[in-house]
């Protein structure tokens, strides 16, 4: 069931992909301000659920904020549909050029580097 007690909290957000990787709540707020925050197993928490959701419902004049979180707070489940697919793009970066022009890097917790680096390097 939703709710404060799931690790998933009120709600989430499936889309197709062949990983099982989806969006969800959280009731662990704490957790975004966490330097290391790989406690999903591959899925990603949200800091706001409330505003995608009414993102991905803008379209759908029967769900507006009110009911929205009327349905996130009622503690049973409800699917719903989007009138217009979204597409979802994921990428995982391990390093990267911040807006100040400097390298940083971070643990690769998925263990992808090397398998990038084949690709792109080669053996």
């Amino acid at each position: 069931m939703p709710g404060d007690k799931n690790s998933l909290g009120q709600v989430k957000f499936l889309f197709p992909n062949s990983f099982n990787i989806y969006f969800h709540d959280t009731p662990s707020k704490s957790l975004f301000s966490r330097d290391k925050r790989a406690y999903s197993h591959g899925c990603i928490r949200l800091s706001d659920p409330t505003k995608m959701a009414e993102y991905l419902l803008k379209d759908n004049s029967s769900w507006r904020s009110e009911k929205i979180m009327e349905a996130m707070n009622s503690g049973t489940e409800k699917f719903v549909q989007v009138k217009n697919p979204v597409p979802v793009f994921i990428t995982y970066y391990a390093a990267w050029v911040d807006e100040n022009r400097l390298l940083n890097f971070r643990d690769d917790i998925y263990k992808r580097d090397a398998t990038v680096a084949k690709k792109m390097f080669g053996a």
